[in-house]
């Protein structure tokens, strides 16, 4: 929804109804019926335009490495890419330094994901979005529907607090770098050769 506006009113108002939508009378069910879509695809065999994808049961929610599939192919801005980052073994100076470097790399149309839990295991996955400049980031948490801050003490101390659960495990983040998709234009332009960044 946030690069693409045409999905978003689908998903707002049911209009236009995209071919091979799930069905869904209202906001809510819309929504909620393109989160199983998107969990059929990040868990499956195959996540993304013919890659091959490491099977995950659904009990055990979105793998990491789905999600980073599924932002690098639809869900960002198209082209960029994603590293798929540890926090549960970092000392505390590492996952400092490791928000602030999802603050520079997070930015409109290109979100990260926060995998949070117990000390034991991941449990939850949140929509990390970039904030007002101020070194917070803004979150959204599905098991609330709601937009919190994310602050950098929150990280370091492990108390997130989102959705109850404390503990930071893995980020899926932009790595700042563009995929750049080269394509040959009309030999009338020119006779040149032109390159498009995707």
């Amino acid at each position: 929804m946030l690069v693409d506006s045409v999905f978003a009113s689908w998903v707002r108002t049911g209009t236009p109804h995209l071919p091979g939508s799930p069905e869904g009378n209202t906001e809510a069910e819309r929504f909620a019926a393109y989160e199983r879509v998107v969990m059929r695809r990040t868990n499956g065999l195959f996540a993304g335009p013919n890659r091959l994808n490491a099977p995950w049961p659904r009990a055990l929610g979105t793998p990491p490495w789905g999600a980073k599939r599924e932002l690098e192919y639809g869900a960002a801005t198209t082209g960029t890419r994603y590293d798929v980052m540890a926090l549960r073994q970092l000392s505390d100076e590492s996952l400092r330094d490791a928000f602030d470097h999802l603050v520079d790399v997070v930015a409109e149309g290109e979100p990260g994901l926060l995998y949070v839990g117990s000390a034991h295991l991941p449990r939850h996955v949140v929509l990390v979005l970039p904030g007002d400049g101020d070194r917070v980031l803004d979150v959204y948490d599905p098991g609330t529907g709601r937009v919190g801050h994310l602050r950098r003490d929150t990280v370091v101390e492990r108390r997130l607090a989102l959705s109850g659960w404390q503990v930071p495990w893995f980020v899926v983040q932009p790595t700042g770098h563009r995929r750049v998709r080269a394509f040959s234009a009309s030999p009338k332009l020119n006779g040149a050769r032109m390159t498009s960044g995707a």
